[in-house]
């Protein structure tokens, strides 16, 4: 198994290796940007674990790709025999990136 690292965005824990595309929620930057992670929860490293309490002095890099919308979902409130029906979409807002590096400082 190659290297991989846990980190925390936006309240929530994403697994990464180097080289993979994620899906985060939108931040702010401009494509093409140089984005660094510092709130890296684990890293596993050739047999390795390194855990933080809460958190490693490490980092992680990743360039900004693109800003898109997620495919549209339904949200339908309906109540039988009450003439009651409700319909609403959403498309939610991310930002595609790269994983660059995970620097390793310990």
């Amino acid at each position: 198994m190659s290297m991989y690292a846990i980190f925390d965005n936006g309240g929530k824990q994403y697994k990464v290796k180097i080289g993979q595309l994620i899906k985060l929620e939108k931040c702010m930057g401009n494509i093409g940007d140089i984005i660094y992670f510092k709130k890296i929860l684990m890293i596993y490293d050739k047999q390795t674990y390194k855990i933080g309490t809460p958190f490693l002095k490490a980092s992680i890099t990743a360039e900004l790709l693109s800003h898109n919308k997620t495919k549209k979902i339904q949200i339908i409130k309906f109540n039988r025999r009450k003439h009651f029906r409700k319909t609403q979409g959403h498309r939610q807002n991310y930002t595609l990136m790269k994983i660059i590096n995970i620097n390793n400082k310990i």
